[in-house]
């Protein structure tokens, strides 16, 4: 893994690399998916069953592309009991972080006869979207869904790609049954986005779609933005790791490499004081990396966005850490607790030697999915407030108003706004 001092030229250097990976420079497949979507909004379920057999082998039609209670019987048969207890247990912590989120209505009353408040109303329908293909992400579904359980969502629409087999992973289907999903189909891609987004004969149309997927998802995300909401446009995972002489190499060596499977565009960066910290952790990956399953895709990873890093002192580990704003942030130093108070930018942050990120994925209870390619600087976690909305509320007297009407109408008027001027004046009328 390459071991860099930290300079303002190889940092910039690191930084304009890492946006390489935005979503925001997958313009050349826009096109595809723009043709996706108008085809899925005009031609409804014709046009996601015929995607459906291309882009997935499988043969799906109005009759089968509802999951049954059949189906999600059988996963249940097909998932391993000791499996079902761990999903059983993280949704209990899932849960429970994230009922401590919850909003609520309030509202202000003075004797004169003004009221004010906001009024907090769950979402009506929210689609979850669920990757298949090379991998299964139930984890994916509990962070996607609980939130939305805990808000009080009314109506929580599935989708995610079915095998050639016309069938979904099992721990996909028995982690959204746990969850409390309404509804699951079997459809994926950019035409599963369109269809949550303007509905089919099938499928109906949400108020929001969330959950990752690949680059057609994130860019029909983008581009179905303001007919629905959606949580954000995920890029490729990252973790950088903060350290200091006291770390264990072998274990920062271990989560590095535990975000560098995701895929070949991952990102995976520790930032130390030390040098022989550095040298330690490289030697560590070199020797993890011969050992793990997803090898090929580890070494890509590294190879393309993987750096050491080594600063001059904690001042600049820290500013180089706020800059690069990385969805997973481990601190591994002396003082976690003191270091964690000067970090601004990041997704999640894990303190200490033995909340290792992976924590943070299943089991914890802090939401998963987070901004990615250096949003972190100004978005927040996947959570509650993603499936609310909020009204103002505003009621005023005749006795409250009086006094106030004319400062009202010299500010329409100042704004040459006559008909605001006019619904206020004509209250108070001789």
């Amino acid at each position: 893994m390459k071991i860099l001092t930290l300079t303002e030229e190889s940092k910039t250097d690191i930084l304009e690399n890492l946006l390489k990976r935005s979503p925001n420079s997958y313009g050349k497949f826009e096109s595809q998916v723009a043709e996706i979507i108008e085809n899925v909004r005009a031609k409804k379920d014709a046009a996601l069953f015929d995607y459906t057999r291309r882009f997935d082998g499988a043969d799906i039609s109005a009759d089968t592309i509802l999951v049954t209670d059949a189906e999600i019987k059988e996963a249940y048969e097909n998932v391993d009991a000791k499996l079902l207890e761990v999903i059983k247990k993280a949704l209990v912590n899932i849960r429970t972080y994230h009922e401590k989120q919850r909003q609520y209505s309030w509202f202000d009353s003075e004797e004169n006869g003004i009221l004010l408040g906001q009024k907090v109303t769950p979402l009506q329908r929210v689609g979850v979207y669920v990757p298949g293909g090379k991998a299964v992400y139930p984890s994916s579904v509990l962070m996607n869904v609980m939130p939305a359980k805990v808000a009080g969502v009314d109506e929580i629409i599935m989708t995610t790609p079915p095998g050639k087999d016309g069938k979904i992973c099992a721990s996909t289907l028995v982690a959204a049954k746990e969850a409390g999903v309404d509804r699951i189909y079997k459809v994926g891609g950019a035409q599963a986005i369109a269809a949550l987004a303007f509905g089919t004969e099938s499928i109906p149309k949400v108020d929001k779609i969330v959950g990752p997927g690949n680059i057609y998802v994130a860019l029909a995300k983008k581009a179905v933005f303001g007919h629905v909401s959606i949580d954000s446009i995920a890029g490729p995972s990252e973790i950088l790791v903060l350290a200091d002489e006291t770390a264990n190499p072998r274990f920062v060596a271990a989560d590095l490499l535990s975000q560098a499977e995701h895929d070949e565009m991952a990102s995976a960066i520790l930032v130390t004081t030390s040098k022989t910290l550095a040298e330690e952790v490289s030697k560590e990956i070199d020797a993890f990396v011969k050992q793990l399953s997803r090898k090929e895709i580890i070494q890509k990873s590294l190879d393309q966005y993987g750096y050491i890093l080594v600063a001059k002192d904690d001042a600049e580990a820290i500013q180089t850490a706020n800059e690069i704003a990385s969805e997973h942030l481990e601190i591994v130093m002396k003082n976690p607790y003191e270091v964690m108070t000067k970090i601004r930018n990041a997704g999640a942050i894990f303190l200490g030697e033995y909340s290792s990120e992976p924590l943070g994925d299943y089991f914890a209870g802090p939401n998963h999915v987070l901004p990615t390619n250096g949003t972190a600087k100004f978005f927040s976690p996947l959570s509650v407030d993603d499936f609310i909305k909020k009204s103002s509320i505003i009621s005023y007297s005749k006795e409250a108003l009086e006094p106030v009407y004319k400062d009202i109408v010299q500010f329409a008027e100042c704004e040459q706004l006559t008909a605001h001027a006019n619904s206020i004046k004509v209250r108070f009328e001789d």
